[in-house]
């Protein structure tokens, strides 16, 4: 029986920590099946064991490509490493796992029964069954599972209750200290993302933080909510693909503002992006990684979005070639050449000097489409040379030569980042948003360099043409997207 089978399980526990030991069971059973549905708790009485505890009851569904016995074999040596004993076979027991339903199979052997007898004759069985596959219909059944629960009501065995919620909502109480909190959330959920339009679509693994306000009344947000809204957009947005990271970055912090019944929420995602590339010389296909950035933050209003990238390329130190220009202009002078002569020589060869491994970040928040490979090749211009991740010789003398031809400091990246992006974005309105970083991972000291500039595009776009800065237009990322 290759491939994968559909089939239906019945846990129940009496023992122990009963909702503990059913939630360890469907970690065991995962290594030979995927769970893909599993009911509410049931808490049920002992059918036939008065004298025993009661029982949490909970059905799954599963896909494996286990055969019936191989199944209910591996169920049988889980039951056993969570201490279930033959020995007390009707007494309590810390787990029992029973095979309802597998396929439209039907199966008499020793020890096992295809579909499980109860499925027939006892309510608690059904009930969260029905939760799961209320129009579940076996091949050894006239009516749905549904239909056959109504029939058994008379029985009296139906669930006692669903586990309870907490007493009270902790989340919604006054705080022992009554101060707002501007962000609270979850960071790092990793989740795999589809971006694209129609047959374009790519899969991409994310990572993303989602944040909301928090008044001075209300003790704590709802973590779970967070990953409810993430999960259950997600999982929308792959089977239709969102346009854009932006866009699903807005998708979810207006999600996240519903859900926490927030005044501001705010959600950042990244993800590993690639980009075909040609080498320079020998003309190799390669793929370069980039860091794709989604932001978002939403408030009853309005929601504002920014697309970025992150890429590494190369920098030279103007400073340290400087030096070296002038100490072998001395040595040529020495070695008796002219003045004349030491120039056109340092001219005509790169001048050595330490390198670094710079990181540039670029971000834009405007209503007009960008795509972010444009930001990529923005960023890659701005230093002095980009790098790739496949180098044959002569490609690696190209970027070498290159980059020491360009000698740019932190600072010079930045402001030919934004010369860059003014050129070849016209179209971007004035109010738009521009964040640029540029960090060097220098080679010859222990720290690194860094530079930044964020703002309105137009007041960059006016000291560009000569006027003098606009304080009022050095707006921070923080202050724009709650503008």
């Amino acid at each position: 029986m290759g491939g994968q089978h559909t089939a239906y399980l019945g846990l129940g526990a009496n023992q122990g920590n009963r909702l503990a030991n059913l939630l360890q069971a469907l970690q065991y059973m995962r290594a030979r099946m995927t769970i893909e549905k599993t009911s509410s708790y049931y808490e049920t009485d002992p059918v036939g064991y008065e004298d025993q505890p009661d029982f949490i009851n909970m059905a799954c569904q599963v896909k494996t490509e286990l055969a019936p016995q191989e199944l209910l074999s591996f169920l049988k040596r889980i039951e056993k490493r969570m201490g279930r004993k033959k020995t007390f076979r009707n007494g309590p027991r810390p787990i029992d796992i029973d095979i309802l339903f597998y396929d439209d199979l039907i199966l008499e052997a020793e020890g096992l029964s295809i579909p499980h007898p109860r499925v027939h004759e006892r309510a608690f069985v059904l009930v969260p069954l029905v939760e799961i596959e209320p129009g579940l219909i076996h091949t050894t059944l006239d009516e749905s599972v549904e239909t056959l629960l109504g029939r058994l009501k008379d029985w009296g065995v139906t669930k006692k209750s669903i586990l309870p919620p907490p007493a009270h909502d902790v989340q919604q109480e006054k705080p022992s200290v009554p101060v707002s909190l501007s962000r609270v959330g979850v960071t790092n959920v990793q989740r795999n993302i589809q971006l694209g339009n129609g047959g374009g679509a790519e899969l991409f693994q994310a990572s993303l933080d989602l944040y909301a306000d928090l008044d001075a009344e209300q003790a704590g947000v709802h973590m779970s909510r967070f990953s409810q809204a993430t999960e259950e957009l997600v999982h929308n947005l792959t089977l239709v693909p969102t346009p854009n990271i932006e866009s699903l970055a807005g998708n979810l912090s207006r999600q996240v503002l519903v859900d926490q019944g927030a005044l501001r929420s705010e959600v950042r995602i990244t993800a590993r992006s690639s980009i075909g590339k040609v080498t320079p010389v020998s003309g190799k296909f390669t793929e370069e990684l980039y860091t794709l950035i989604g932001t978002a933050s939403s408030t009853a209003e309005r929601t504002r979005c920014l697309v970025g990238v992150s890429v590494e390329g190369m920098t030279v130190c103007p400073c340290a070639q400087d030096m070296v220009r002038i100490n072998s202009r001395e040595i040529l002078l020495q070695e008796g050449f002219t003045e004349e002569q030491a120039d056109r020589i340092l001219d005509a060869i790169p001048v050595a000097s330490h390198n670094q491994r710079g990181l540039g970040t670029l971000m834009i928040g405007t209503d007009v489409q960008v795509r972010a490979e444009s930001l990529v090749h923005i960023l890659e211009a701005a230093m002095s040379s980009e790098t790739y991740t496949l180098l044959k010789r002569p490609d690696e003398f190209f970027v070498v030569n290159k980059a020491h031809r360009h000698p740019r400091f932190v600072e010079d990246v930045v402001r030919e980042v934004l010369r860059l992006l003014v050129d070849s974005f016209p179209d971007l309105s004035d109010d738009s948003f521009v964040f640029v970083r540029q960090e060097n991972l220098e080679s010859i000291h222990k720290h690194n360099a860094c530079a930044e500039r964020y703002g309105l595009l137009g007041g960059i776009r006016r000291e560009l043409e000569g006027e003098p800065l606009d304080p009022a237009s050095c707006l921070t990322m923080d202050e724009w997207l709650k503008s």
